[in-house]
C-alpha cells in the first residue's frame, strides 16, 4: 500500500512516517508541505492513501479535497488534524474523507485507519456485488435490522425486553416493578426479572424508597 503524507510541520510528518514504517506492506511514497504540493505529488505518485492535514500554509486541506480526488481518483483520504470545528468535519464528510483522526493520534488508531483503507481498497477491486453485510463493514456504527440479537439469559425475551426498556425510559419518576408490570401486562415477578436484567447491563438503576408506613419499595429508573 502506497501512502502519502501532507503535513507542514516536518516533526509531525516524521512521527506519522515512523508510525507507518512499523506497519507491514506499507510504503511512504511522498511527503508534501502544502496543498499545492499535495495535489502535484498525488498526481505523480498515485498513492492508495493520503494522510492530510487541514491547516496547510497555502490552503485548508478540506478546501483542496476536490482537486486531490481529481488528481488521484482512487486515493482514499484520511484527515489527521487538530481542527475540532464541525464546519471542517462537515466539509470532510461532504468530500468523501474515509476517516478523521484528531491530533495527537495514537499508533493503534492510525493502524486501524490504514487497515480499514486496505480492506476497502481490496473490496472495491472485487467484482462481487454489494450486499448489506459488506456495506456494514465500512459504515460501522449504524445499527441495522440485520444486526445480530443480543445474547439473552433464560427467561428474558427480546421483544418484551424492548418493551420494558421503552416503558422505563418514559417514566419521569422511579417506578416499581408492580406498576411497570401493569403497563405491559405482566406480573410483578416477571417485571422485576426484566428490570433487574437492565440493571445488570447498566441500563437501569434501583433505590429503596421509604414511605410513611409499610415496607420500603424498590423503585427503578432508566440510566
Amino acid at each position: 500500500m502506497k501512502i502519502m503524507i501532507a503535513e507542514d510541520d516536518y516533526r509531525v510528518a516524521e512521527i506519522h512516517e515512523q508510525f507507518l514504517k512499523k506497519m507491514k506492506n506499507v510504503d511512504v511514497v511522498a511527503k508534501a508541505q502544502n496543498a499545492t504540493e499535495a495535489v502535484s505529488l498525488a498526481n505523480m505518485h498515485q498513492p492508495d492513501v493520503l494522510l492530510l492535514d487541514v491547516y496547510l500554509p497555502d490552503r485548508l486541506g478540506v478546501d483542496v479535497l476536490p482537486e486531490l480526488h481529481q488528481a488521484c481518483p482512487d486515493m482514499q483520504i484520511v484527515l489527521i488534524t487538530a481542527a475540532t470545528e464541525k464546519t471542517i468535519f462537515h466539509k470532510a464528510l461532504q468530500n468523501g474523507v474515509v476517516d478523521y483522526l484528531v491530533k495527537p493520534i495514537a499508533f493503534e488508531r492510525l493502524q486501524q485507519s490504514v487497515d480499514k483503507a486496505k480492506s476497502l481498497g481490496k473490496w472495491l477491486q472485487d467484482k462481487q456485488p454489494v450486499n448489506q453485510q459488506a456495506a456494514d463493514q465500512f459504515f460501522q456504527g449504524a445499527k441495522t435490522k440485520h444486526a445480530p440479537p443480543e445474547a439473552l439469559p433464560k427467561g428474558i425475551d427480546q421483544l418484551t425486553l424492548e418493551r420494558v426498556r421503552t416503558l422505563l425510559r418514559q417514566q419521569s419518576e422511579g417506578v416499581t416493578a408492580e406498576a411497570l408490570g401493569r403497563k405491559f401486562g405482566a406480573s410483578r415477578t416477571t417485571s422485576r426479572r426484566y428490570l433487574e436484567y437492565l440493571i445488570s447491563t447498566n441500563e437501569a438503576k434501583a433505590e429503596l424508597e421509604y414511605g410513611i408506613v409499610g415496607r420500603p419499595e424498590r423503585k427503578y429508573w432508566a440510566t
